[in-house]
């Protein structure tokens, strides 16, 4: 068979070396626009910082692909003629397949702000966006950060540790609103601004001045202008499913797939931060942009494509991080408006803000704001999330009924 798998991340990773585990004869060709060598985009923070060393961020060596059989290309495919079926690069070079493999990601947006086009206005999604941040961070003294996701924060975080001024403006009336309750985004806000950084809520950005030093001043509505002599946009992101037009491939928030990651075209497949798939909570299509989605996604389309059949069993979103000095983290669903209770740990305990929280009874999810060893319990949970476990314990003894029931879920 001939194998094609586009994107080289998580998704198309895992799934080459679940193929592999099966199919060693197959050829098999992997094409990503970034170059050949895999890196892990949650890693920039730290390479900004000086944290990481630069190679740190790079998540295979470079026998990898010859140790799995791979020929890997370096092109941006542009095109899929699932008719003919090959997939058509940028400088007109077609490569046939048997079976597909669309893992390309997401791309992050730029919001239509007037001014926004600029070289010293970044995102910050790719090894690009990091080199060309590198030296922003060290040669100048004042950036805005447009956003509030975990990527803007830690962007921010990894500015203000170097030194710089940093200003954050975030539309909604708080912090990363996918990631943590409203108590824990109020938490996570003084927290950040304890280390210095100037940070508004409910701001809306209206215009971005260019200044004849190449500098900016950002025009946010009802407030004085913010200067900066470079910002970081993290507004979001979105699939990378451009060049699918005219595939027949379905696309719509996302390419949605089933249980075995495959699309509506037979012989072809999606995992990763461009599909959307199922959920624990039985949801059809919904797209969880997080790493250890997108290596199950993979293995998943791995196995399928080499004729085993490997049911996914859904995704469960669980982010975790590290910033401001504090460790920040969620799983499954935790906003008050989509549970029926909550349980909170005690904080003098040392865990910090720790919610676990109720769905028709059973554990659906948790947010934290508070100590690294509290994520062990989101750990914990996550089996019995996954596993429709009914609660039965009062509050007191939650931590308690937790690690005895991820225990047992263990050893079944």
């Amino acid at each position: 068979m001939e194998i094609v798998i586009i994107g080289n991340s998580a998704a198309g990773l895992s799934a080459l070396e679940e193929f592999r585990r099966w199919d060693r004869n197959s050829h098999v060709v992997m094409i990503s626009k970034e170059g050949s060598m895999p890196y892990s985009r949650v890693l920039l923070p730290y390479v900004l910082r000086g944290k990481l060393p630069y190679k740190g961020m790079e998540i295979r060596d470079g026998d990898y692909f010859c140790g799995l059989d791979t020929e890997c290309i370096t092109a941006e495919v542009v095109s899929v003629d699932s008719g003919r079926k090959v997939v058509i690069t940028a400088d007109g070079v077609e490569y046939g397949y048997d079976r597909l493999l669309i893992a390309t990601g997401s791309f992050a947006v730029m919001p239509p702000i007037p001014g926004i086009r600029d070289e010293r206005i970044c995102n910050m999604w790719t090894r690009e966006d990091a080199d060309k941040l590198m030296p922003y961070f060290r040669q100048y003294k004042r950036t805005v950060v447009v956003g509030s996701g975990f990527v803007a924060l830690q962007a921010a975080w990894a500015a203000r540790f170097l030194g710089l001024e940093v200003t954050v403006i975030e539309l909604m009336d708080r912090i990363m609103p996918s990631v943590l309750d409203e108590t824990g985004a109020g938490i996570l806000t003084e927290k950040i601004r304890g280390k210095g950084v100037a940070l508004y809520t409910g701001a809306s950005t209206q215009e971005i001045e260019h200044l004849e030093d190449g500098s900016f001043l950002v025009h946010v509505k009802g407030m004085e202008p913010i200067p900066a002599d470079f910002m970081i946009i993290g507004t979001g992101v979105r699939p990378n499913t451009a060049f699918l037009e005219g595939s027949g491939v379905a696309v719509g928030r996302g390419i949605p797939v089933d249980r075995y990651m495959r699309t509506n075209i037979p012989d072809i497949y999606a995992a990763g931060d461009v599909a959307a798939g199922p959920t624990t909570f039985g949801e059809e299509h919904v797209i969880h942009a997080l790493w250890p989605t997108a290596v199950e996604m993979g293995k998943t389309a791995g196995r399928t494509m080499a004729g085993k059949q490997l049911e996914y069993e859904g995704s469960l979103n669980m982010n975790v991080t590290q910033m401001y000095d504090t460790t920040v983290a969620s799983i499954g669903k935790f906003n008050d408006d989509v549970i029926d209770d909550a349980a909170y740990f005690d904080e003098t305990e040392g865990k910090g803000y720790l919610k676990v929280c109720y769905k028709d009874g059973k554990i659906c999810g948790a947010c934290l704001v508070g100590s690294s060893d509290a994520v062990t319990v989101l750990g914990k949970l996550r089996p019995l999330i996954k596993g429709g476990e009914k609660v039965d314990c009062v509050v007191e003894y939650l931590e308690q009924y937790v690690n005895m029931r991820a225990f047992a879920s263990r050893k079944l």
